[in-house]
């Protein structure tokens, strides 16, 4: 497999862990508006004597709170499915070349410590393009994945076998005592792959050759051991279909690396190279042709980290996200459970009802986080923009975040121009959004008795909005990542547990589709934060997007 195809493939896999994230919000937001409803109806009621009420609601919120733990347990599942999907080459069903070299590595940490012997065998598939030529690509896939199970079931039990890449596939014959019995398995292997196969009614002859490495003889890192056993594999080539070469014999350069050449890998010499008479301008053709498939090689490598990277990271998430929408659901089984043994008791229900009513609050604002956090993925944030007031959207932001504020006993001061609606074309509702995850955070992580400072202001071609907060502050290494989705300083993760960090990538993707920018600055740990919100002050529906 091409880094490019690698790279295609794990980005589609993130999107699609992701969609599949959204869809269970989706499913858990539905039981929360249901624990939602039933907590409206016990507000509504006073218990009664004979506890009916109180029975039939305690019944209907253990049946939601069931409801939701399920949905939150198919959340889990999945991010397992997909990790493990992550790891497994999609046509053959086996281990991809990255899974391979990490139990490739695993394996030799234990080989070392309890002085056993690993052996690598690098097999590639003999005549394969003819194939590909002969039958087309469907009738190539196809040998693929009869090669991948034949190697599967005849293999000891605690060996494995990968597709390294296109018709690679690579071995690992795991805790040998001795290397005596890998020939013997090798031709095994080799007489199982050379039977014959019909597929799509043709008749394909078989065979694979392979090269050998051993642990510690010829390598005692993964990369090298992989390295000699490909050199062996080219060279088993070069002698003919269905050999094979043990990567002893084969000739190494001055620091002990293995030697590919020309003559290794089977390829005629070619009497307008270098060494021959030939064309100096044929000479720099190939070298600039070398340059551009050095360039491309190094580019695919870096879109393929660049995916795999983002794949890890969609999968940490998931995990993060099936953690925390479970956590609430405990309380809320614990309380609901508790309910009809406080039917007479209305200071416990009272209590109970509280402590259920902030746990579905806590799950409603983690789903829209989740769901928020996949359109900023997917690029499908929308906005419903008009002409609104900037000041009326700070004062909603305000008054939504001053309880919380207050609560914690820290100071609030707000400075909003004199006289001045700031107006703008923007989507109210989003704007307020914005501002509230600002102040919330602000709140998060500042100390009890804190200080918390928004300041609006506005010139002739820019309306600017600052939050000043004299809380943990921001470490310098964390703050170019701190508008990345689902990452979190772990400081600022410790004080305040329960995020999954989202908020400041769907700030900074509000912002930005509003025409705006949004910049974080710290002096550093205990030195507070500020955010300043830019956004244009002139009415201009056509620069706004529909779709952030």
């Amino acid at each position: 497999m091409t880094g490019p195809e690698s790279a295609a493939q794990g980005v589609a896999a993130a999107a699609k862990s992701l969609a599949t994230l959204e869809a269970h919000a989706v499913l858990l937001r539905a039981e929360v508006a249901g624990l939602e409803g039933v907590l409206a109806n016990l507000r509504a009621r006073r218990p009664t004597g004979n506890g009916d009420d109180l029975r039939e609601a305690n019944g209907q919120l253990v049946l939601a709170a069931l409801r939701a733990q399920v949905v939150a347990e198919a959340a889990e599942r999945h991010r397992d499915e997909a990790a493990r999907a992550g790891q497994r080459d999609p046509l053959t069903g086996l281990p991809n070349r990255a899974s391979m070299r990490d139990r490739l590595r695993i394996a030799l940490a234990a080989a070392q410590r309890q002085g056993t012997h690993v052996a690598v065998l690098f097999i590639d598939v003999d005549r394969f393009k003819l194939i590909n030529d002969s039958f087309g690509h469907p009738v190539g896939d196809r040998v693929l994945q009869v090669l991948a199970r034949r190697l599967e079931a005849n293999l000891r039990e605690n060996d494995a076998v990968g597709r390294y890449g296109g018709e690679e596939f690579l071995v690992l014959l795991d805790d040998l005592a001795t290397t005596d019995d890998v020939p013997g398995i090798v031709e095994t292997v080799q007489g199982v792959l050379a039977q014959p196969e019909t597929i799509a009614g043709h008749g394909i002859e078989l065979s694979a050759s392979i090269g050998i490495a051993f642990y510690p003889d010829d390598a005692t890192d993964a990369a090298a051991l992989i390295a000699c056993a490909d050199a062996a594999m080219y060279r088993a080539k070069r002698r003919g279909p269905g050999g094979y070469e043990f990567c002893h014999d084969i000739e190494r350069d001055t620091a002990g690396a293995p030697i590919i050449n020309a003559d290794a890998v089977g390829l005629p010499a070619d009497p307008r190279l270098p060494g021959h008479a030939g064309s100096r301008a044929r000479q720099e053709a190939l070298q600039e042709a070398n340059g551009l498939l050095v360039a491309s090689a190094l580019l695919a490598q870096a879109q393929q980290t660049l995916a795999v990277d983002a794949h890890a990271l969609a999968l940490g998430s998931m995990a993060t996200a099936a953690h925390e929408l479970r956590n609430p659901l405990t309380p809320i089984r614990l309380a609901a459970g508790m309910l009809g043994g406080a039917r007479d008791d209305l200071v416990r229900f009272t209590r109970l009802r509280d402590i259920i009513e902030a746990e579905v609050v806590h799950i409603a604002r983690l789903v829209d986080d989740l769901v928020d956090g996949s359109r900023v993925v997917s690029g499908k944030l929308r906005l419903e923009c008009a002409d609104i007031e900037l000041t009326a959207v700070l004062e909603t932001a305000v008054l939504t975040c001053r309880p919380v504020i207050e609560s914690r006993q820290q100071q609030l001061l707000v400075d909003l121009p004199a006289g001045d609606a700031m107006p703008l074309h923007a989507d109210h509702t989003r704007l307020v959004q914005v501002f509230t995850n600002l102040l919330d955070n602000a709140s998060k992580y500042t100390p009890e008795g804190g200080r918390i400072r928004l300041v609006a202001a506005c010139s002739s071609d820019a309306l600017t909005v600052t939050v000043h907060d004299n809380g943990i502050g921001i470490p310098a290494d964390a703050l170019p990542h701190i508008f990345d989705i689902f990452v979190q300083d772990a400081a600022a993760a410790a004080l305040r547990p329960g995020g999954l960090g989202i908020g400041l990538a769907i700030v900074r993707e509000l912002v930005e589709s509003h025409g705006g920018t949004v910049v974080g600055s710290s002096s550093g740990t205990g030195l507070g934060s500020t955010f300043t919100v830019t956004l244009p002050s002139r009415d201009d529906p056509a620069g706004q997007t529909a779709t952030a």
